[in-house]
């Protein structure tokens, strides 16, 4: 074993080319940095991103975004598809006729993944473009595994037991490589994350003067700085509104969005929250927006986090 991790060539020589080094990224975050950056397979993304966009969802949109549990809902639904194919991987493993169970859980799987494919389908159509090439191969890689797994329960149900395996092994393989893309997705390039998350932690307590009320224009989004945090003001009579400008969902301006019976929609995606409390009433966005308590003293807006 030791002589395996000194030779050239060895373990030790693999990891440390697969591994961030003190200079820069290893091999793996440099082909990640490099689908960031690569326009070459943005025509047919946009393609793709035109044609869910146009899919007549409805209000099942929202529903497939998770704005009713409050985060995205596709990172939950992965795990019933994946749990099932791994517990069939271990009853393959596993002395005895497991052919019955293990043939169960991949067409459960197969089932399951569809609807988490149209969750993150959806999701990845409102995303920038470094995302959204990401999460291309990430689909891709998931078609790979779906396509696999469809195969083997096929296989198993012909009574082709050892070719079901074996599709089911390189189905796992693709699964491996779809969750590490997920994983790029969420925690390196913050998709599906709170892009607001950080504003009742910066904002100091108590009131603070934003603007004259009198350069305020009447019920037209206005950016004003409070400190180092935008907020963005609408004026409606002698009331004022108060947001984080920020959108929670991938951090667009919403002093560039557009009024809407009481809410203000981000100009980027489309996510919709009321001016009174910053309730999220539209997606893509799952997290409510930071909203201010508003008062005008000597003429003078000041606001306060809520």
């Amino acid at each position: 074993m030791n002589m395996l991790l000194q030779r050239p060539g060895g373990m030790t020589t693999t990891l440390r080319r697969a591994l961030p080094s003190r200079t820069g990224p290893g091999r793996l975050l440099g082909t990640l940095d490099r689908i960031e950056r690569s326009p070459q397979a943005d025509p047919a993304l946009m393609r793709v991103r035109q044609w869910v966009h146009r899919l007549p969802l409805g209000r099942g949109r929202d529903l497939l975004h998770g704005r009713w549990l409050g985060h995205p809902v596709h990172p939950l639904s992965v795990q019933v598809p994946i749990g099932a194919w791994l517990s069939s991987a271990v009853l393959d493993l596993l002395p005895g006729d497991q052919r019955r169970a293990s043939r169960t859980l991949v067409g459960f799987g197969v089932a399951a993944a569809l609807p988490a494919a149209a969750s993150g389908l959806v999701d990845w159509a409102d995303t920038q473009r470094p995302q959204m090439r990401v999460g291309g191969v990430h689909a891709l890689a998931n078609a790979v595994a779906l396509a696999c797994y469809g195969g083997s329960l096929g296989a198993r149900l012909t009574g082709r037991e050892r070719l079901g395996r074996r599709l089911s092994l390189a189905g796992l393989t693709a699964v491996g490589v779809g969750g590490m893309l997920g994983g790029h997705l969420a925690y390196r390039q913050a998709s599906g994350a709170n892009h607001a998350e950080e504003i009742p932690n910066i904002v100091a307590p108590g009131w603070h003067p934003v603007a004259d009320l009198a350069e305020l224009p009447e019920r037209q989004p206005v950016r004003r700085m409070l400190d180092d945090v935008p907020v963005v003001l609408v004026r409606d009579g002698d009331t004022v509104h108060a947001l984080a400008d920020r959108c929670s969902h991938l951090g667009g301006p919403l002093s560039q969005g557009d009024l809407v019976d009481g809410c203000l929609r981000c100009p980027w995606h489309g996510s919709t929250f009321q001016l009174s409390n910053g309730w999220n009433v539209q997606g893509p966005a799952t997290a409510p927006q930071p909203s201010f308590d508003t008062r005008v003293t000597h003429g003078r807006v000041e606001i306060r986090l809520r």
